[in-house]
């Protein structure tokens, strides 16, 4: 995003919306994420074909951003001393994080999923306080959080408290990729203020769902072939990432990681 929109994208209103419209559009890609496991063919152990499935999307998705900065004029060209940045992030925020991610998905239920996505509230609000002398804990930032982690902990119980509803595969993956994205947001702050969000997340998903992509075919993963149904679900998909992400990335720059990852909660 352009620096004069920095005031703007400040403004508490441009957050509420843009952040809740972000954070619509995740919501979406649970059941969306499942529902194209079965339009593809793929099984909730396969997790070779469930990064074939990441890769494509984000490949996409990337690229389409790419090519979006480019007739705005905003120049993809990435100084020497960042490409290292861009390459970790790429690693990190997409190849990495959705590994566990489409992992989880494939072993919890939709809902459940984004409920315990939300856990990368606690961890950017933390991770936050520690690293950035002017986003630091305050007192309604503890009692939202608690709140939220109130929710996250019912949600993992049977009936009773005697019955926990959690499983490493399935909820334990969300909770990972929650954790690997908030340190990646965290870093992925820093670097954007030395570039333009978008383009940033447009190299850097690129980038991650390349690997994705290369692991996959490499495992032997495969997807059944596209019919009209599961094109459109895959264009959806492509494009809800490539407006979240740039969004949440240009929103970061300009604002505290607590002001923005406490939205988080909306997911669900």
């Amino acid at each position: 995003m352009p620096n004069s929109n920095s005031s703007l994208l400040a403004r508490p209103t441009t957050l509420l919306l843009l952040a809740t419209f972000c954070c619509m559009l995740w919501g979406s890609a649970f059941p969306a994420i499942k529902q194209g496991y079965a339009m593809f063919g793929i099984e909730r152990h396969d997790v070779a074909s469930q990064m074939v499935f990441a890769g494509v999307r984000f490949v996409a998705a990337g690229l389409l951003l790419l090519v979006f900065a480019q007739v705005m004029g905003w120049g993809l060209r990435i100084k020497r001393q960042d490409w290292t940045g861009v390459l970790g992030l790429g690693l990190s925020q997409t190849a990495l994080q959705y590994v566990f991610f489409y992992i989880g998905v494939a072993n919890a239920t939709a809902s459940k999923s984004s409920i315990m996505n939300a856990t990368i509230t606690f961890f950017s609000v933390l991770l936050a306080h520690f690293i950035y002398h002017n986003d630091r804990l305050s007192g309604r930032r503890m009692l939202g959080c608690l709140v939220g982690f109130v929710g996250v902990a019912a949600a993992n119980y049977g009936p009773t408290l005697l019955q926990p509803d959690f499983t490493l595969a399935g909820e334990g993956s969300i909770v990972m990729a929650a954790f690997v994205l908030s340190a990646a947001t965290i870093y992925g702050k820093k670097l954007s203020q030395r570039m333009n969000p978008a383009v940033m997340t447009g190299w850097q998903m690129a980038i991650g769902g390349a690997v994705l992509l290369a692991g996959g075919w490499l495992a032997g993963g495969q997807m059944a072939a596209f019919t009209m149904a599961s094109a459109a679900l895959m264009a959806y998909m492509v494009l809800l990432s490539a407006l979240a992400f740039s969004i949440w990335s240009a929103l970061l720059k300009h604002n505290p990681v607590g002001r923005v990852t406490i939205f988080n909660f909306l997911i669900p």
